[in-house]
């Protein structure tokens, strides 16, 4: 594989992002590598201590590291306040992604009510439907079919196979990952002589500048406001979040997650993986809930929160289920021993 043709040295990136250089200044770089994988002609980054011992060993031409490390570096370095967040925005030089053509494909299928910004990009085989728009700079990838009545702004991506359903307002500058569905019918229903009625959903959805929305997540439509996701949200695959909603700025939920409806979520909360949030519910700002954890309570309280049962051996589970199922039994023996009835 012959030499990236995009280089920087350690002073360039040094220069753009703020950081100090230890070592020779003069070293280049053309890509990015783990501490144990990376070559001389890449950079690598040093964040947890776990990692700490690679450090001696690597051949990364450049390693972005705290100060406190700096002393067991041999070579080129480039010290920061946060290395994963200094590496996130070099490691973003040398992702080239193609330009889309500017245009409708001859495939694609636009309504006539239409409005479709004369930069924007509209690939194959993609529907667009009565009234929606599409803004500067936007790139509707292959396979996707925006509803009526949606907008989508100015450089946001919808990379392919997208679903926008019905009454979908798109910030500027989100993506969207195959298969996310946003706009579909929230999950309203009402018993009516032993048979389920549909609720109509007459709300949208709208999703605030800069999000970034998962692989098969879906955002249903409110039942009469609008589903909410605010600025710089951050989805991950196969995330469910049901109808009337409402995600804070700056939140991140990790795959399999599930909001049911009606809840209200903060800002800069962390939702880990496969955290199930009850309806109706409110959780505030800055909360972390640690994974297959179960909210079924509102949150007041910054911090954070957990539930469940680590993994452990099936023989030492299985006993600890039979004495789980026995705390009842032994709770009322313990207030009998108090009362002195034993």
């Amino acid at each position: 594989m012959g030499r990236s043709p995009i280089r920087y040295s350690a002073a360039a990136l040094a220069e753009r992002f703020g950081l100090t250089v230890h070592g020779p200044a003069d070293i280049e770089v053309g890509g990015v590598g783990t501490l144990a994988a990376a070559t001389a002609d890449q950079l690598a980054f040093l964040s947890n201590p776990r990692y700490r011992p690679q450090l001696a060993d690597t051949r990364a031409g450049i390693v972005v590291l705290r100060e406190g490390d700096v002393a067991s570096r041999d070579g080129a370095a480039l010290i920061a306040r946060d290395p994963y967040v200094a590496y996130a925005r070099i490691a973003a030089l040398f992702e080239v992604r193609a330009a889309a053509p500017a245009g409708v494909h001859p495939s694609a299928v636009v309504d006539a009510s239409a409005q479709i910004d004369p930069t924007a990009s509209i690939g194959p085989h993609v529907s667009i439907g009565a009234r929606s728009v599409i803004g500067a700079g936007a790139t509707i990838g292959a396979g996707c079919v925006i509803g009526e009545d949606c907008v989508v702004g100015d450089g946001s991506r919808l990379v392919a196979r997208v679903t926008l359903v019905a009454r979908v307002r798109l910030g500027k500058r989100v993506t969207l990952h195959p298969g996310a569905v946003l706009g579909a019918e929230g999950f309203g229903l009402a018993m009516d002589d032993g048979h389920w009625i549909n609720v109509p959903q007459l709300g949208g959805v709208v999703v605030g500048d800069d999000c970034d929305i998962g692989a098969n997540t879906t955002i249903d439509r409110g039942a009469l406001d609008d589903t909410v996701i605010e600025e710089d949200v951050r989805l991950d695959n196969l995330i469910q979040v049901g109808h009337n909603v409402r995600i804070g700025a700056h939140t991140a939920a990790a795959g399999c997650v599930g909001i049911a409806g009606s809840t209200r979520i903060g800002r800069y909360c962390l939702l880990a993986g496969k955290v199930g949030v009850a309806g109706h519910l409110e959780i505030c700002d800055h909360v972390v809930v640690h994974a297959m954890t179960m909210v079924s309570a509102s949150i007041t309280e910054p911090g954070e929160y957990s539930a469940g049962i680590p993994a452990q051996p099936t023989r030492e589970w299985r006993k600890n289920a039979v004495r789980i199922r026995q705390l009842d039994s032994l709770a009322r023996r313990v207030t009998a021993l108090g009362k002195g009835e034993e």
